[in-house]
């Protein structure tokens, strides 16, 4: 079955940094359909915005659907799975945060992604597999943010050993963990 790959950037990202250039190749070779959405970041970066540029760029999510997202992308994907019409295949977050991270520029950026009461239930329902990925050394986000939607999500949480935020400053242009965990794929 030919799936849907939405790979979604954080704040002051884009579509060709880190390793989703990499997982995108990894994919299309498999046959599956991969959408990488360039989101507004740091102008205009609110919850609202992403999801009109979502909406824009990626097709309509369902069970043919995998979310990959990055730090903020990776919170961004609670959104998405509160707003859904049926649940997508799987989530997988990497990085993300749940609350402030105590950096006055990037809080002041993310404020309407965590400034939010989650419904962790219906979030739940939404997805049909969940897992987390999380540096244990992030000089970002402390490893406790992971540690929390991991409980709150009863999902997986994969701590990856001096893996910092899991981008390109920390050595990942590639992510062979993230792609032995796509369900099906």
């Amino acid at each position: 079955m030919s799936l849907d790959i939405v790979i979604l950037h954080g704040t002051m990202g884009s579509p060709e940094g880190n390793w989703f250039p990499w997982l995108k190749s990894q994919m299309e070779k498999k046959g599956h359909t991969v959408y990488i959405p360039t989101f507004p970041t740091p102008k205009d970066q609110t919850v609202e915005a992403w999801f009109t540029a979502l909406k824009d760029q990626a097709p309509l999510l369902g069970h043919k659907t995998i979310l990959i997202g990055h730090s903020c992308g990776a919170t961004f994907i609670p959104h998405i799975l509160e707003s859904v019409k049926e649940p997508v295949k799987q989530a997988i977050m990497v990085s993300p945060f749940i609350k402030a991270i105590g950096n006055e520029e990037y809080d002041a950026l993310n404020q309407t992604f965590y400034d939010h009461d989650f419904n962790w239930s219906i979030i739940c329902d939404n997805a049909l597999n969940i897992d987390i990925f999380h540096g244990d050394n992030d000089p970002y986000v402390p490893a406790e943010h992971a540690q929390m939607l991991s409980k709150e999500l009863s999902a997986p949480l994969h701590m990856i050993k001096n893996g910092g935020h899991l981008n390109t400053e920390a050595g990942y242009v590639k992510f062979p963990e993230l792609l032995e965990i796509i369900k099906n794929a």
